[in-house]
Parts: C-alpha cells; sequence; structure tokens
C-alpha cells in the first residue's frame, strides 16, 4: 500500500552563501520519492521496483567499498537482491568505484583492489572505474566553479547508472548521498582533488574556500547526470547514521536510530528528503548530534547548488510503501 506524504521544506541554515537558493526557494513540479522504514536487502529490491525505471543495456551499480576497518559501510550481501534484478535484465552490469585521494586502503589501484576482495566484493563482477588511466574529462559548461570533471574512464563503457548510497554524516560534506556518489564517488583520484581544490587539483587541495567544494560536488554531479540522461536510478539507505563517512577507517559508531530506505530518479530530491527525515527525527537523541556535522559544515549548500543547475527539485513527493 502506498501513503502520499507532502513536505514542506522549513531547514535551518547555517551561513547563506552569495546567489544561494534557500530551503523556501522550491518551485516546479515535485519528483517521486518512495520511501520505506524497513531497512532489509528485500524493501531495497522493492523499492527498486516501485520506482518503475528499468535500467538495460551495460549497467554500472556504484557502492562504497567501505575503507579497510570501517564498521557502519553497507556489505555486499545487503545489496544483493536488488544487484540480482539489474543482472537479470541487463546486457551486463558491473560493480563500480574508484579510487580515493587520500592515503589508505583504496588509494591505489593495488591496495583497493585488495581491499574490495576482503570486503567481499569480488562476489559480483567488479569494475575499478580508474584502474588506469588517463582519465575521461566530462564538460560542465553550466559549472559555477569548476568547467570539467576528471572521472575513471571505463565509465564510458556503461549506457545506465544505478547510484546505491548509504546516507550518513561526512567530516567535509557534512553528509554523504546521491550527490555524493554522483561527484566525489565517480571521480578518478585526480578528479576528487579536483573537486576537493574546488578547481585547483594540486597542492592543498584540502584548503579550498568551503562554499566552493560543495558547489564543485554539484558542478561534478551534474556532469555525471548528463551522461547518462534519464538512464539513472538511486537509492539511499538511512541506517548506521554515524556523523563520519565510510572513508572513513575509524569512524565514530552510529547516533541515531535507522530511518529506512529511499529510492528516486531525482538525486536532489532524494537527498533534500533524507535530510527532512533527519529533522523530522526529534525524539531521536542523537539527532543533534548529526544535525551538528551537517549544519557545521553547510551540508545542504551542495543540494541547494545541484537544485540551481538543474539537475533535480528539492520539491517532492514522498510516497510511503
Amino acid at each position: 500500500m502506498e501513503k502520499k506524504i507532502t513536505i514542506s521544506l522549513r531547514l535551518p541554515r547555517i551561513g547563506k552563501a552569495e546567489n544561494a537558493q534557500t530551503a523556501d526557494d522550491v518551485s516546479g513540479e515535485a519528483s517521486r520519492v518512495y520511501y520505506t522504514k524497513e531497512i532489509t536487502p528485500e524493501s531495497v529490491l522493492a523499492l527498486y521496483r516501485a520506482v518503475g525505471r528499468e535500467l538495460g543495456g551495460r549497467v554500472a551499480i556504484k557502492v562504497h567499498s567501505g575503507e579497510a576497518g570501517n564498521q557502519n559501510f553497507l556489505r555486499p550481501e545487503f545489496w544483493a537482491p536488488v544487484v540480482g534484478e539489474v543482472a537479470a535484465h541487463a546486457d551486463s552490469y558491473a560493480i563500480a568505484e574508484c579510487n580515493t585521494a587520500y592515503e589508505g586502503e583504496r588509494d591505489t589501484t593495488e591496495k583497493h583492489l585488495r581491499t574490495l576482495e576482503a570486503h567481499g566484493w569480488n562476489t559480483y563482477n567488479v569494475d575499478l572505474l580508474d584502474a588506469e588511466g588517463p582519465d575521461l574529462e566530462l564538460p560542465i559548461p553550466n559549472g559555477r566553479v569548476i568547467n570539467k570533471n576528471y572521472v575513471g574512464k571505463n565509465i564510458a563503457n556503461y549506457d545506465s547508472l544505478l547510484v546505491l548510497s548509504h546516507f550518513k554524516g561526512h567530516p567535509m560534506g557534512g553528509f554523504g548521498g546521491a550527490l555524493k556518489q554522483l561527484s566525489i564517488g565517480i571521480a578518478s583520484s585526480y578528479g576528487k582533488k579536483n573537486i576537493h581544490g574546488a578547481g585547483h587539483p594540486d597542492g592543498n587541495f584540502w584548503g579550498a574556500n568551503h562554499d566552493a567544494f560543495l558547489e564543485s560536488m554539484a558542478d561534478a554531479a551534474s556532469s555525471v547526470t548528463n551522461m547518462f540522461g534519464d538512464n539513472v536510478v538511486y537509492i539511499n539507505v538511512m541506517k548506521n547514521l554515524s556523523v563520519d563517512c565510510d572513508c572513513c577507517a575509524v569512524a565514530e559508531d552510529p547516533c541515531m536510530a535507522d530511518i529506512g530506505v529511499l529510492a528516486s530518479t531525482d538525486p536532489v530530491a532524494i537527498d533534500q528528503a533524507c535530510l527532512d527525515l533527519v529533522y523530522a527525527a526529534k525524539d531521536d537523541p542523537g539527532q543533534k548530534h548529526l544535525l551538528k556535522r551537517i549544519e557545521s559544515r553547510h551540508g545542504v549548500h551542495t543540494i541547494e547548488a545541484a537544485s540551481a543547475l538543474g539537475i533535480g527539485s528539492r520539491k517532492y513527493e514522498l510516497i510511503e510503501m
């Protein structure tokens, strides 16, 4: 049974970037976001089917492989039913990942392949998109900060994209969801430096203006959505809600209770819906801790910037399954 819920956006804002869209600047047609409180591999599959967009041809399934030592990332077996569904209807598929820009167990191809195997991802077909160069350069003609995105060249081998995201906090972005997977997640190691550095990948790329970094993420995400057009589905899982990302080898334990699974064809709407669900969980004793991370990093600005680029809508209809 479906239950439709109308959402009014009233998110608090910490600071305001020049020309930024505010939380109330929401217009146009509402996107559909499917939601269930049940967090199981089967519910992920059910929501993928509910979206009604069958991904065909050669499908890349973007996941987060999990940094070695991280306890919160979603394991391969959790995604098994939806991966099996895609594999059954596609010409081919692969679990897709890219190398990181920071030192760890995923910053080189050799180490990342070892980590993928240690975490069990080799039970599927795996494609480390930037295992070998050169990078593929995607143009961003209307980018606010960057005008090109460097991604793993193997992404050009695919017709469709399934973006599987673990929604949680993030040390730099405030939160990680669909937009982060589209941008940082699909960028090559060099491309990640370019995004973090707001177009300046060399030197101290971690020290760029923070709002410019968030806007660079939105710019990069737009290049990927432009590449795949309508052949993308997004699934966000609000489980293991830590303030830290799955990229942290030493991550803080989850601070909030699990919330649910969401699915959509709109990356802006699905991330906005996740934020709204966090704000709605007023009785959760860990809510303030997660919101402090999100707000202190100005996390909503990535959504604002992506909406301004036209890659999705902050207005949505939440359909509870």
